[in-house]
């Protein structure tokens, strides 16, 4: 990574007059690129709106993921926070924000690198860390995400949550992210819902989820096909489930494979084909799940009893975790030379 910053002390202020963001576009001669799935947010009336929803930010650090031009960059520095990181992978914005930086004089870093394998353990100062338990630290992440980037970046992130590590080893840290408007109402659905997914759940059992509102797609440059909503993560002290994140993916992720089908479709390929029958009714009985419900049907509790159940069955058979359905599948196939089918995929489940 390269990593550029601006040092030197400032008091509270509003930035000096500067080239606006559309300016600036023309300026460096910026162009949103349909290949990174870039799409510039130019309104600063939105920008402070979608800054707004992270809460106060006076004194705050903040870590801006894919700055872009800097429209939000502008409306987190006018918030009057203390330190502003900010992570753009794309080198033609770095000139822009350098200007930025320059006109907000010892709060501004800029890492020129990509925000997937950032390392953020030592992206801010020791003293800001909090035990889990107490309020979230004066930290904050914020970001109008390229949609290519959304959804593998929000399971990442999902997954220091569980493990408390990356940008979590500071406390529950909280995020303020844009999505496509459909990815949003997956990360909140509620159990019956048309868009209850996988993601709902891995979300919802880690964080409180909020969305907080819509951007019509024409607020964008250039224009998207869909809209786009901004969400609020915060994690919960204690997650709904209490078992490795490795361990409740692979039993929401089998579930969620046959997803117009009955749950314990999706059960059954956590299980060899030997015993297969017998060990998914042993665990549906003991997690105390009806067999005949959809998998969008089932609630927080269902999958938590999923979760524990299969836990208690793999620390009975060391084996069992390391199962993989498709593997067998792919052996059978090349033992019997005929093509095996393969489970259906949702689009949700072919993103993630």
């Amino acid at each position: 990574f390269c990593l550029m910053a601006i040092s030197g002390k400032a008091a509270a202020f509003h930035l000096p007059p500067l080239p606006t963001v559309g300016d600036i576009i023309k300026l460096f001669r910026l162009k949103a690129q349909k290949q990174l799935s870039q799409n510039f947010l130019l309104d600063l009336r939105l920008t402070d709106k979608i800054v707004r929803q992270a809460g106060d930010l006076k004194n705050a650090y903040v870590c801006e993921v894919g700055p872009g031009p800097g429209g939000i960059t502008r409306s987190i520095l006018n918030a009057g926070v203390e330190q502003l990181l900010l992570v753009e992978k794309d080198a033609r914005f770095i000139p822009g924000l350098q200007m930025l930086s320059e006109a907000a004089p010892g709060k501004v870093r800029i890492v020129h690198g990509d925000i997937l394998t950032y390392k953020m353990e030592k992206a801010f100062p020791k003293h800001l860390k909090k035990h889990w338990e107490d309020e979230p630290p004066d930290i904050h992440i914020i970001g109008n995400l390229p949609f290519s980037v959304s959804t593998p970046l929000i399971i990442k992130w999902l997954e220091n949550v569980s493990k408390k590590d990356g940008p979590f080893l500071y406390g529950r840290t909280q995020m303020t992210l844009t999505f496509q408007k459909e990815v949003a109402e997956r990360l909140i659905a509620n159990p019956g819902g048309k868009q209850r997914s996988r993601l709902s759940i891995m979300s919802q059992h880690l964080c409180t989820v909020e969305n907080c509102f819509v951007i019509p797609g024409q607020a964008f440059v250039p224009k998207p096909e869909v809209d786009v909503a901004v969400v609020h993560f915060t994690p919960l002290v204690q997650p709904k489930i209490e078992q490795p994140f490795q361990l409740v993916e692979k039993v929401v992720q089998s579930v969620f494979q046959f997803r117009r089908k009955y749950c314990y479709r999706g059960i059954e390929i956590l299980f060899p084909e030997s015993g297969r029958l017998k060990r998914t009714e042993q665990l549906m009985m003991t997690a105390n799940v009806d067999p005949t419900l959809r998998p969008y049907q089932l609630s927080m509790a269902q999958f938590r009893n999923l979760c524990n159940t299969y836990r208690k069955m793999c620390d009975e058979d060391p084996g069992l975790f390391m199962y993989n359905y498709r593997e067998e599948l792919r052996q059978k196939s090349r033992n019997s030379g005929e093509s095996t089918s393969q489970p259906e995929h949702t689009e949700e489940e072919n993103q993630l």
